[in-house]
């Protein structure tokens, strides 16, 4: 395992450990009625399995107790309905969630009401690197200042991995926009595309 690999683990560990103590103490019924009314927002860690994903940095999470939370990735930015890679990205994060837990931290939500995390597997991967690593994201530096996520981003760009084939790929944050100005995707890469 690698330092890096050793760190995140150590984390991850201490993390959950953090979050037992504080469901021992505060029983785990109000930890996760947290989720729809008072406590959110207190950076509790809870894990449960990926039932459906919506894009490559978007999916819902189901809990213990049955409550699902959509969980928006945090630090990335993947290809949107009909963009290049979309379904590539899609794609990967199921394959990189099936039957396997993950963990992510109650903390922020975003003005759509999605919890805005980063995620861990039980393996102590965080999937917000893992999407950048292949190629299939990019680093949401609008929103986020993580410098590994940005050298990941660098080096997914040099190797040409995912959407770094291309040489300037659009990104999502300009296709929203575009799209908000009325134009449609046909429109948009005719005009702005390779």
């Amino acid at each position: 395992m690698s330092k890096k690999n050793s760190i995140l683990m150590s984390f991850l560990c201490l993390a959950v450990i953090a979050g037992f103590v504080h469901l021992a103490a505060d029983g785990i019924s109000d930890v996760f009625n947290g989720l729809s009314f008072g406590g959110f927002g207190n950076g509790e860690l809870v894990s449960g399995r990926v039932v459906r994903v919506m894009d490559g940095d978007t999916y819902e999470l189901l809990l213990e107790n049955k409550t699902t939370v959509r969980i928006r990735m945090d630090g990335i930015d993947a290809p949107e309905t009909a963009m290049p890679y979309y379904r590539a990205a899609t794609d990967y994060l199921k394959e990189l969630t099936k039957e396997q837990i993950v963990s992510v931290s109650l903390s922020n939500k975003d003005q759509y009401g999605r919890v805005v995390s980063y995620s861990w597997l039980s393996d102590g991967r965080e999937l917000s690197r893992e999407m950048i690593r292949a190629g299939l994201a990019w680093h949401y530096k609008q929103y986020n200042s993580d410098k590994e996520l940005a050298a990941l981003e660098i080096e997914a760009r040099e190797a040409k991995r995912g959407l770094w084939v291309d040489k300037k790929p659009l990104t999502p944050w300009n296709v929203r926009r575009w799209r908000r100005q009325g134009m449609n995707t046909r429109e948009i890469y005719e005009r702005y595309g390779q």
